[in-house]
């Protein structure tokens, strides 16, 4: 397992559309990815879960995945975030 702590960086956070954005990534990988912050932790593969963190514009988090493409699914993962979602 490997992981990683990001900043959610987008003005409106993680809001629908970045959450399906990161679960139809988080899909295209066999490893398990979950999603954790201050207010509890999710399955990446799960828009209700990661929307229910309520995640908003300077959250931190950590996004763990563990399989056997980790290291693919994080690096991918993590660009999401650090790239906004296309956003601002």
């Amino acid at each position: 397992m490997i992981s990683k702590e990001l900043t959610v960086l987008n003005e409106q956070g993680f809001h629908v559309r970045p959450a399906q954005l990161f679960t139809e990534k988080a899909a295209q990988f066999e490893s398990n990815v979950r999603v954790r912050s201050e207010a509890g932790e999710a399955d990446g593969k799960s828009m209700l879960e990661l929307m229910t963190l309520g995640l908003a514009r300077g959250s931190r988090l950590t996004v763990e995945a563990d399989g056997p493409d980790e290291a693919e699914a994080l690096q991918a993962l993590a660009g999401l975030i650090e790239d906004r979602f296309g956003e601002d």
